[in-house]
């Protein structure tokens, strides 16, 4: 008798747990996938309007080539289940004195509007800069990123063969200290440290290294038509094709063992007997027993402390007033080497950098009516348990007005604290987390070292997100996603290549 494909179970349809439930149906394995919410996407959310659906986390793709990957490892184009559309423009910046900058796709460019705005040096220092995050990026990505279980070993026995690297990557630096040699503009050295909140750190307690996640956006930024949920819609259609069973408004209660190993686990709604699960959520919530006493000591400690941050957040429609909004805009703060200072003791920032995300205005468009907003302000992660009252929230709603307002830019309406989404909000939608956005914290030269990998010390449990190696984006968690199934595979002992068909139950013979 046929022996059946095993049983995989994945708690939470994030990317990572989308990315993964695709890989491992289409190789034949029998996925069923539990969500709390009723949609997939975990940040890659929206919320409504009166000018339609917001992007309320991420709002572009980058990396692009991991999707691809993605797609064509179960035989699919890209391009065919999502539309993108290149964005030519990086990032607008605006400076409290009137500076204005334009970042695009195009490194020339981008150095000539340097100029223009800075003087020739300044474009020398960017030019400088740019090849070396690029070395950086190029030499790391396959070591650390593209790898499965990164070692510290490993990653020794590369740079010592590339001695270069040591001086690229300057160890004893953090990345203010590091940005601030390379620009002798403190408004660019501004701009270049701040890709540190990018994956929930503070310029002057990240790696120095971290610089090279400027490359990766200079590689290109890409709009999802419909906004990035259409992302997460489109890997899921087509991981239902290949066999995978989604359960929305479903909450994963305990993840039972027999022989120390995962056999089942228990939802509101019944038991679901599994060889494997992958769990697609904070890891910090097994630690604290959100899946039972069982998977607490899973995950060491270390893997999950301490946090990153969390974030502020305005989703909402509006016309906007004052300043010539390009889709990604970053409005800076008055003292570049003071403002991450309160966020490093846990408190609210109180001279703020701010993100907009003018979201009807990608391919260089400008409305003339409602139009959609995200508007980011960084925050610490909270303890469990916080809530915001309402004078928090109002109060927080007021700083970020304000802070527009001192540029220039107003909206009508105005947003209400209403529209407001703050971290504990995000430790409620994300168990265990504290509101964290992106997992432990990147402080140190060793941190990457620290996150955990997809296997846990617990048989038949596995991770994958923006938690777990190789970090916090949705490029990372896709990869992560990779990382994951290849592991589950290998441990399940897959030796059918026979991929299930369009029918849920049926075998391809294909």
């Amino acid at each position: 008798m046929v022996q059946p494909p095993p049983n995989v179970t994945i708690i939470g349809a994030g990317i990572g747990g989308l990315a993964a439930a695709l890989r491992l149906s289409h190789a034949g394995l029998r996925v069923t996938v539990l969500e709390r919410a009723a949609t997939p996407g975990g940040k890659m959310r929206t919320l409504p309007t009166p000018a339609g659906p917001v992007d309320a986390g991420p709002t572009v793709l980058t990396m692009k080539p991991v999707f691809d990957d993605l797609f064509a490892a179960v035989g699919v184009r890209l391009q065919d289940h999502v539309t993108l559309e290149p964005e030519h423009v990086l990032a607008r910046h605006f400076w409290p004195d009137g500076a204005q900058l334009d970042l695009t796709a195009d490194r020339q460019e981008s150095g000539e509007n340097i100029a223009a705005v800075f003087g020739a040096k300044s474009a020398l220092e960017f030019e400088t800069f740019a090849i070396k995050m690029q070395k950086l990026f190029d030499a790391f990505d396959k070591p650390m990123m593209q790898t499965a279980v990164p070692t510290q070993a490993a990653l020794i026995g590369h740079v010592m063969k590339n001695p270069s690297l040591i001086l690229a990557m300057q160890p004893h630096l953090n990345m203010a200290q590091s940005v601030h040699r390379h620009f002798s503009d403190p408004r660019l050295a501004q701009l270049f440290a701040r890709y540190a909140t990018y994956v929930g750190s503070v310029p002057n307690k990240a790696p120095s290294i971290l610089g090279l996640i400027a490359h990766s956006e200079a590689q290109g930024v890409w709009r999802v038509k419909g906004g990035m949920h259409k992302l997460a819609v489109a890997i899921e259609k087509l991981a239902v094709k290949f066999g995978a069973e989604f359960r929305y408004n479903t909450h994963a209660e305990r993840i039972e063992t027999q022989n120390d190993c995962v056999c089942a686990v228990q939802t509101r709604d019944g038991r679901i007997p599994t060889d494997a699960v992958l769990f697609n959520g904070d890891p910090r919530a097994l630690a604290q027993g959100h899946l039972g006493q069982t998977p607490i000591t899973a995950v060491p400690n270390d893997a999950t402390e301490p946090r990153s941050l969390s974030a502020n957040v305005l989703s909402f429609a509006a016309r906007a007033h004052g300043l010539p909004l390009s889709a990604h805009n970053v409005l800076f703060a008055d003292d570049p080497r003071a403002e991450y200072a309160p966020l490093i003791k846990g408190q609210t920032q109180t001279d703020p950098t701010l993100y907009i995300c003018a979201e009807d205005r990608f391919g260089g468009s400008n409305p003339s009516d409602l139009e959609r907003f995200e508007i980011i302000m960084n925050a610490p992660a909270v303890p469990d348990g916080t809530t915001h009252s309402t004078k928090e929230r109002q109060q927080c709603q007021t700083q970020i007005l304000d802070r527009l307002r001192s540029f220039g830019l107003t909206f009508t309406p105005q947003p209400t604290d209403q529209t407001l989404t703050m971290p504990a909000d995000f430790a409620q939608m994300f168990p265990a987390s504290n509101g964290s956005l992106y997992g432990r914290s990147p402080h140190g030269m060793m941190a990457a070292f620290k996150r955990p990998t997809a296997r846990t010390a617990l048989k038949g449990l596995y991770l994958v997100g923006g938690g777990v190696h190789p970090g916090a984006g949705v490029p990372m968690a896709t990869l992560c996603a990779r990382h994951a199934a290849g592991a589950i595979m290998q441990d399940l002992t897959l030796t059918s290549t026979s991929r299930q068909a369009d029918m849920r139950g049926g075998m391809s013979t294909v």
